[in-house]
């Protein structure tokens, strides 16, 4: 059955190539950088634990090095291609939606759970075969410009698998029961609105802090959304679920945890205030969080 391991596949052999065209510029932190994540993908469900746990640590050794290098800017390209030139990137939201309605109907062939990314990395593969055709790219030439475009990024692109494992991790730990616990002392008994606050203020304050909403929505699921929200209200998982992360990510909009949001975009704009783009982005973050209180709270009560 084809899941993610052809989604991993992929990216760790588009990772071996970073690593390779960096080592051949002799930029050895950043090709260090980009092997230890094409093994993580080719090979981390058979390393364990321990050699993973290594393996992160290590990443952000090279990351806090201060080592990695950006890449040198290419030359502007030209525009004799005209329009075609969006034809490839069309292609792969196409084939994502065609793919994800398709697969679901052949479930021993995709797995369901998986037809959105294994149509996400098919039409990626599509596009590069008509950047080829259309566009007379050489092979290479689209992995040199991801090279030169993850080396701009830099370490930042791995940071929301990272705060994802984090909250992975604390939701192991129990946090969201202790949450829950301090949160529900609080709380009135039996009220709607006090505990639609408490989640959706929850996912915004625990995302500015750890800096992704997926890290944030393990713990305030566990701690709010299904006791209280679901079980007790009687939600609707869906509609919690959604709503939750979209609170969530009222916080991302003003946090500089998010670093691949909203720094980056300060840095590689040449920003003279480096938090200009959070600056820019609280009054819209606090209107769509209020809004998204309202609507959660229309929704159960």
């Amino acid at each position: 059955m084809i899941g993610l391991n052809l989604v991993y596949g992929v990216a760790g052999l588009v990772f071996a190539s970073f690593a390779l065209l960096s080592a051949r510029d002799r930029r050895w932190a950043n090709a260090a950088f980009h092997a230890l994540i094409a093994l993580s993908f080719l090979i981390g469900d058979r390393l364990g634990d321990i050699a993973n746990g290594v393996l992160v640590l290590t990443l952000v050794a090279l990351a806090a090095s201060g080592r990695m290098r950006r890449s040198t800017p290419a030359p502007p390209a030209d525009d004799r291609h005209g329009a075609r030139v969006f034809i490839p990137a069309l292609v792969i939201p196409a084939t994502a939606l065609l793919g994800t309605l398709a697969f679901k109907q052949f479930p021993a062939l995709v797995d369901p759970r998986q037809a959105t990314l294994v149509a996400l990395t098919l039409g990626t593969l599509v596009a590069l075969v008509l950047c080829g055709l259309l566009l007379r790219a050489r092979a290479a030439e689209p992995f040199a410009a991801g090279r030169g475009l993850i080396d701009d990024i830099g370490w930042v692109a791995i940071m929301p698998q990272m705060l994802a494992s984090l909250g992975a991790v604390f939701a192991l730990a129990g946090v969201g029961e202790v949450v829950g616990a301090l949160i529900g002392a609080v709380i009135p008994a039996g009220s709607i609105l006090g505990a639609v606050l408490a989640y959706a203020l929850g996912m915004a304050l625990f995302t500015i802090v750890m800096g992704n909403a997926f890290a944030a929505f393990p713990v305030m699921a566990a701690a709010i959304g299904v006791p209280l929200l679901i079980r007790q209200s009687g939600g609707d998982p869906a509609i919690v679920a959604a709503v939750g992360m979209l609170a969530g990510f009222c916080g991302t909009l003003m946090t500089p945890m998010a670093a691949n949001f909203n720094l980056l975009p300060a840095a590689l704009l040449d920003l003279k205030d480096r938090y200009g783009v959070i600056r820019a982005q609280v009054p819209t973050a606090l209107a769509l969080l209020a809004f998204n209180i309202l609507l959660l709270y229309a929704m159960i009560a």
